[in-house]
């Protein structure tokens, strides 16, 4: 995390539209709303006018000392879960911890050397929770105090989900590994200023629906309004029937529908939870009074004066009901009434193998019809079940949305305990699993008492990290998987988290659902998504009745009397002495004391990047790219899922490979997130996603072709032997390229595979910044145009000229080997990210600086 101060806007000046308590020396202006764009910049500006974006003049009477970034660095892993939930929890966290710990050493001297050598980095220790989580609970301030100057808190971290900081009304985002790192550099943050949608929301939810319904129907409303590349601010009636526990997983979730973050403003509901979280009665009136005196408390009474947007986006809470989503995409969005039939449709529906289908949802698994309905006879523990398409074998409530929110998580908790009361169970061979986002999570379920309820159905809490949302499920029984891989069956997980492409569970978990945790419980119970839970039972009680979810669903009066005696200040006071002393094994680490890290030559886990091994003291006008050939030749929606790797590292891969020949065996590889500080696998990793479609291949492989041999390759050794041949490679792309979380070894990767430019018909936005970020330019097709239209086959060599002076938005000439020519735009938007690629990224731009 970086702690950043308030936006400074040039070259334009704004109009302060007449608003009092202006401090800055501009004029009231012209209320009427300009709408070009314009680069603007965070910088170190703490001081500001809210109404024009200028500074004011007491900044300069700030000590230099005082303006420097924060840098906060929370350690947190990958959990992969070595031991299944079968052991009792505290048991089954400490023995993944310790495993992890051990795993994981070199990375952790790797940072405990960092938090001695470099000023203002604040490192908070693992095993403490989830970075978004610990930036909620502990480090967001909403209001910063500076030799009494006030200025609001702001944030961009590594993290995706860095935007669950808006809930409490601090504006945040995450901008990937390259952006940061440059900013803990002195680097500021570039971009163009987006356009702001306001998010009405009006009415009250049901009794049923949860936060994660309503999250999901606003990624429904909002990926169609298409608020990619911009800001989204809440308004309305319906912002004070939310929580703010409801509303930091609402901002949670934006990435999912491509906004850079969605804002909830300071109101009195986000000042009584600061209260009940512990934050010092004198220090929450000094807030409240600044955020009046500058117009940045929100209140009901205001609703006559909303600010103008852009574009404004009407949900009605009252109509939402549960949803999940799925089967392989997080905004395809399923009514849990329709759960049963939509699954079936599923069945039917065709396997998307073209753009053209990608298009129409992307949902099918085209079974035939004949086959609907097989089962497969399994033996397990000495008993025998019976495997269907829409059976559930993974079920995970996890650390990525919903653990922040006390209501859903004590709702599952609550449904668990009703549930194992009335005598139903889990069946033994589904991996569940619990991995709450912080130690207060499990506080307030271990004191609420329905922790062991929870366990009792297989939900163990298995540590504190990224665990199945990123494939680091523990293995499934092998007569499951054999069992599944027999009968061609359409196996679900089901989990409470916010990525579920397909396969990312799991390779042999085609359907994959987003859930509320209670929903998770009860479709664990269920054991399988085809269930209709008005008609259908979950199973039978001890008394041989049926018992339906009505039966076992939580009341919201239930819940509230629960939170109120459970979720207390007490806990966070905990948590934070908790993240203060650290734990034992992280105090006992030893790490080196000289000021440059001595890498280790024989370590597989961090090893000194390469991105710097060929920089030369000054920069170099942008080079033309010639006689490129196309490493990757994709489609639509490609997702940095398929870019970057993540998850367990697969025994026939390039980065197994190379792991073999360091002497490692499978037991040892670990996974592409414990290995991400060695540049060597992760780029064997890039674009080794099983689930990724070349359009050269013909079929979902990490493979591609190497022109000039004709071999069919992994993606690795083609760039490898283009590289050695000193031949440049590109990629064809349709729209929204780099869609999904903002990775930056989504960006490093194909620039380490020798990658030069992308030529896509559209980006996400966060991906094309990474993309200039490493020196890849994104290159756009005309409007209209893409490789189909242009007749392109893929199988052309390339030549892009850049002339000597770039400007924003220019059009490049694309020559082909066959005498075809074609016009691009790059996609360079302002004078930072020209300048940024000139210099060869960020990264060597920055470097450059201290040679």
């Amino acid at each position: 995390m970086v702690k950043l101060s308030p936006l400074k806007a040039q070259p334009r000046k704004l109009p302060c539209r007449g608003q009092t308590g202006c401090r800055g020396p501009c004029s009231a202006g012209d209320s009427s709303r300009n709408s070009g764009q314009f680069s603007a910049q965070i910088e170190n500006t703490p001081i500001l006018c809210p109404f024009h974006l200028q500074p004011v003049p007491e900044y300069a009477n700030i000590p230099a000392r005082y303006r420097w970034r924060n840098a906060e660095l929370v350690m947190f892993s990958a959990i992969f879960m070595i031991l299944a939930a079968k052991q009792q929890w505290p048991e089954t966290v400490l023995k993944n911890q310790e495993m992890e710990f051990g795993r994981n050493r070199e990375r952790l001297q790797f940072f405990k050397w960092s938090s001695k050598v470099f000023k203002n980095i604040s490192v908070i220790p693992p095993e403490t929770g989830m970075a978004h989580q610990v930036n909620l609970e502990y480090l967001s301030r909403v209001v910063f105090e500076v030799k009494d100057f006030l200025y609001p808190d702001s944030v961009v971290g590594t993290d995706s989900h860095t935007t669950m900081v808006n809930g409490l009304g601090i504006l945040g985002w995450g901008v990937g590994g390259i952006e940061t790192e440059a900013v803990m550099l002195g680097m500021p943050v570039t971009l163009t200023l987006p356009e702001v949608v306001g998010c009405e929301l009006t009415g009250t939810a049901g009794p049923l629906a949860t936060s994660i319904d309503i999250v999901l129907s606003i990624i429904k409303h909002l990926r169609q309004a298409d608020v990619a590349g911009k800001f989204v601010e809440f308004f309305g009636s319906g912002v004070s029937q939310l929580s703010v526990a409801d509303r930091t997983t609402i901002a949670n979730m934006c990435p999912e529908y491509g906004a850079i973050l969605s804002f909830f403003p300071v109101d009195n509901v986000t000042l009584k939870h600061l209260k009940h979280t512990g934050f010092d009665k004198a220090k929450l009136e000094v807030m409240e009074a600044y955020l009046k005196a500058v117009k940045l408390l929100r209140t009901d009474e205001s609703s006559s004066t909303e600010p103008e947007y852009s574009q404004v986006v009407q949900i009605s809470l009252s109509s939402i009901i549960p949803y999940v989503s799925g089967p392989k995409r997080s905004q395809d969005r399923v009514a849990v009434i329709n759960m049963k039939s939509d699954f079936q449709a599923c069945l039917n529906e065709k396997v998307c193998t073209t753009d053209t289908l990608q298009k129409s949802g992307v949902k099918g698994f085209q079974i035939a019809v004949e086959k609907q309905n097989d089962i497969v006879p399994v033996q397990y523990e000495g008993n025998e079940y019976k495997l269907s398409h829409g059976c559930i074998v993974i079920a995970a409530v996890i650390s990525c949305t919903n653990n922040c929110n006390p209501s859903v998580m004590l709702a599952a908790g609550l449904l668990a305990k009703k549930a194992v009361e009335a005598g139903l169970v889990v069946k033994p061979y589904i991996r569940t699993s619990l991995s709450p986002g912080s130690g207060m999570v499990t506080h307030y379920l271990s004191s609420s008492g329905v922790l062991p309820y929870l366990s009792k159905l297989g939900f163990e809490v298995v540590g504190y990290g990224c665990s199945t949302c990123v494939g680091n499920t523990a293995p499934l029984p092998e007569a499951i998987r054999n069992a599944i891989k027999q009968g061609d069956i359409i196996a679900c997980g089901v989990l409470s988290g916010t990525k579920n492409f397909e396969g990312r569970l799991c390779d042999c978990v085609r359907a994959n659902y987003l859930a509320s945790p209670p929903l998770v419980v009860a479709y664990a119970i269920a054991g399988t998504v085809r269930i209709d839970f008005e008609t259908e039972p979950l199973g039978t009680g001890f008394d041989g009745k049926s018992i339906y979810l009505r039966d076992i669903w939580p009341t919201r009066r239930e819940l509230h009397i629960v939170e109120e005696e459970c979720v207390v200040s007490s806990m966070f006071k905990e948590l934070k002495e908790k993240m203060e002393k650290g734990n034992k094994r992280w105090n006992l680490l030893e790490a080196p004391e000289s000021t440059l890290f001595p890498w280790d030559l024989k370590s597989t886990y961090i090893r000194c990047p390469s991105f710097f091994d060929k920089l030369a003291k000054e920069p170099v006008s942008p080079q033309p790219i010639e006689n490129a050939h196309v490493l990757l030749y994709l489609g639509d929606s490609v997702t940095t899922d398929h870019i970057s790797p993540a998850g367990s590292i697969a025994r026939s891969s390039a980065a197994a490979k190379y792991l073999t020949n360091k002497g490692l065996t499978p037991r040892e590889f670990n996974s592409y997130g414990a290995r991400r500080g060695n540049d060597a696998v992760m780029t064997r990793g890039t674009f080794a996603n099983i689930k990724l479609l070349n359009k050269f291949i013909g079929k979902p492989a990490p493979k591609t072709i190497h022109f000039p041999s004709g071999q069919t390759l992994d993606v690795f050794e083609a760039a490898e032997w283009y590289q050695k041949e000193g031949i440049p490679v590109i990629i064809l792309a349709g729209k929204k390229y780099g869609l999904g979380s903002s990775r930056d070894w989504a960006a490093k990767g194909p620039f380490l595979l020798g990658v030069k430019a992308v030529l896509a018909e559209s980006y996400e936005k966060v991906h094309r910044s990474q993309l200039i970020g490493i020196g890849i330019a994104p290159l756009q097709f005309l409007p209209g145009e893409n490789p189909s239209t242009l007749g392109l086959t893929g199988r052309e060599q390339f030549s892009i000229l850049f002339p000597p002076e770039l400007s924003p938005g220019m059009t490049l000439d694309v020559k082909t080997s066959t005498g075809k020519v074609f016009s691009v735009i790059a996609l360079l938007e302002n004078d930072m990210e020209i300048t940024i690629y000139k210099y060869g990224g960020s990264l060597n731009f920055v470097a450059r600086r201290f040679l």
